[in-house]
């Protein structure tokens, strides 16, 4: 009975790629029917999760998704639904794949690996995403103070805070600049200037620009100086940075002490009994 599971089960994950294959094929066959541009291997396979997704039935975003996709940089390339039938599709190809290993299991067993397996496919994307946001805010921390002494440079030097925006956005790298010039494109289709700030803030949730964007807000309606409030935020997130890089140092002493007591002490050992082999010899 398992060696007929098994088989089973390898021939329904033949044929789940047999048929993403097949639908590969055409869809490639369309785009060049059409003259448009054949997608990549990831965009592929994510969108055949998508399609399985939809297929099987995909449930309701939750209410912090379109958020969490905002934090991951992956609003504008990717929507809540279809978010969730990705979930749902990846839960399904878990199941696929899985299939094999879970079906030399024991009964018990299979019905509790089935389950995991599922689980594990439909919350993949959410642990992407949460990585994703993880990184992004980290490199923004480290390129926060030196983007707020720019703004804070162009606005003294007399630039409105739209256009010392995109200056900063459009002459400095990076991902926070990046994020900046995306404001100020919002800024110049006529987004209200509270939405587009409310967008930055999604974007990128880190303290330091929620303080930024109050402060934009508060200089915008009070017509106060912006120039103080700039300074301020770029000595703390100067400060912020330094934190950071101590934390960071201090979690890699301990990594590289393993690594030369894993690696460099053997080697020289190593070294040192190969000469006295020699010399005895």
């Amino acid at each position: 009975m398992s060696v007929a599971i098994l088989l089973a089960g390898v021939a329904g994950v033949l044929s789940a790629v047999g048929l993403c294959d097949v639908a590969v094929l055409f869809a490639e066959r369309r785009a060049a029917a059409a003259g448009r541009a054949t997608p990549s291997g990831p965009q592929r396979a994510v969108t055949a999760l998508a399609r399985l997704g939809r297929r099987i039935g995909a449930p309701a975003a939750p209410r912090d998704l379109e958020a969490r996709l905002a934090a991951a940089g992956l609003a504008a390339r990717l929507r809540p639904a279809d978010a969730m039938a990705m979930k749902a599709g990846g839960g399904a190809a878990a199941v696929l794949a899985s299939a094999p290993v879970v079906a030399t299991l024991p009964p018990r067993l299979m019905l509790l690996a089935l389950p995991l397996a599922a689980a594990a496919g439909f919350l993949a994307l959410d642990l992407h995403l949460a990585r994703r946001g993880r990184r992004r805010a980290q490199q923004a921390r480290v390129e926060l103070a030196d983007v707020l002494d720019l703004l804070r440079v162009a606005v003294a030097a007399g630039l409105p805070t739209g256009r010392a925006l995109t200056e900063v956005g459009r002459h400095r790298g990076g991902l926070v600049a990046a994020e900046l010039r995306a404001l100020a494109e919002r800024l110049t289709l006529g987004v209200p200037r509270a939405d587009a700030l409310a967008e930055l803030r999604r974007a990128l949730p880190v303290p330091a620009l929620a303080t930024l964007v109050a402060a934009i807000d508060r200089a915008d309606r009070h017509g106060a100086s912006l120039a103080p409030a700039l300074t301020a935020l770029a000595e703390e997130a100067r400060a912020d940075r330094a934190r950071a890089l101590r934390d960071q140092a201090a979690r890699a002493s301990p990594r590289i002490q393993l690594a030369i007591a894993l690696l460099l002490v053997p080697a020289v050992l190593l070294l040192v009994a190969a000469g006295l082999v020699h010399g005895l010899a």
